[in-house]
């Protein structure tokens, strides 16, 4: 991406993950991974079933013990410092019949203040101008569980950039969201990512969505089988193999 193009710029340049592997009760779920992420630019995870995608992101949330190395760089190949993530899960588990708002929900969120003793001004401008980032900011006094799949992730996506991340994670954001939801959503991320210049790692099964959105992909199946464009990607004897060679679905 373009100097020209870039409205902002995090502090971070790039992510380069080496050898990282993760062993668990003496099964190897990764092995050897290697691959780079960079910002102003939407990485794909792709693999079937059990490949390691989720296992890989939960090792760079911190959540799960690995070995190898994982780098956060600046544009000079320095360390970058404090360096934030944000992250929207396949799905949210709550009660589906709480009266909880969107405010209520993105307030508490945001602030340290109870819900029940009410919401400040600030805190109120403040879940509106997250909220507006990804066009819900109308969705602000619906009830949480009223909300459609592709309303929820959106909302799920602007608590994620609350605030600015250097990396955005996405586990299946949009499993389960109409096709309208799931253009909507992506074209979001898409101008965040382009606007922010923020590194967005992207986990899904949806191989059409990722043609046309990803800049980079990587083809996993315990570790790193292909990596490159698209369309190098899709059209390797790696991901004929995968995808096609056992009748396996992504």
């Amino acid at each position: 991406m373009s100097e020209q193009t870039t409205h902002a710029s995090c502090g971070l340049c790039r992510i380069e993950v080496e050898g990282l592997s993760v062993v668990r009760d003496g099964q190897t779920l990764l092995h050897d991974v290697g691959l780079h992420v960079h910002c102003g630019e939407l990485t794909a995870l792709i693999g079937t079933n059990g490949a390691g995608k989720t296992t890989l992101i939960r090792a760079l949330l911190g959540e799960i013990p690995f070995t190898g190395t994982v780098r956060h760089l600046t544009q000079d190949g320095k360390p970058a410092a404090a360096v934030r993530t944000g992250y929207v899960p396949q799905q949210l588990e709550f009660d589906h019949s709480s009266p909880v708002t969107v405010m209520d929900f993105m307030t508490a969120s945001l602030s340290r203040r109870a819900v029940w003793l009410g919401v400040s001004r600030r805190a109120r401008r403040e879940a509106l101008e997250a909220l507006a980032r990804t066009d819900c900011e109308r969705l602000a006094d619906r009830r949480l569980g009223a909300l459609s799949g592709g309303e929820l992730q959106r909302v799920l996506l602007a608590l994620a950039l609350r605030p600015q991340p250097d990396l955005l994670i996405l586990d299946e954001p949009v499993s389960g969201v109409d096709q309208n939801g799931l253009e909507s959503f992506y074209q979001t991320v898409a101008a965040l990512r382009e606007h922010n210049h923020m590194a967005v790692l992207l986990v899904s099964h949806d191989l059409d969505v990722v043609r046309r959105y990803a800049d980079h992909v990587v083809l996993m199946q315990g570790t790193v089988l292909r990596q490159g464009r698209p369309k190098e990607v899709f059209e390797s004897p790696e991901f004929g193999q995968v995808f096609y060679a056992r009748g396996n679905e992504a």
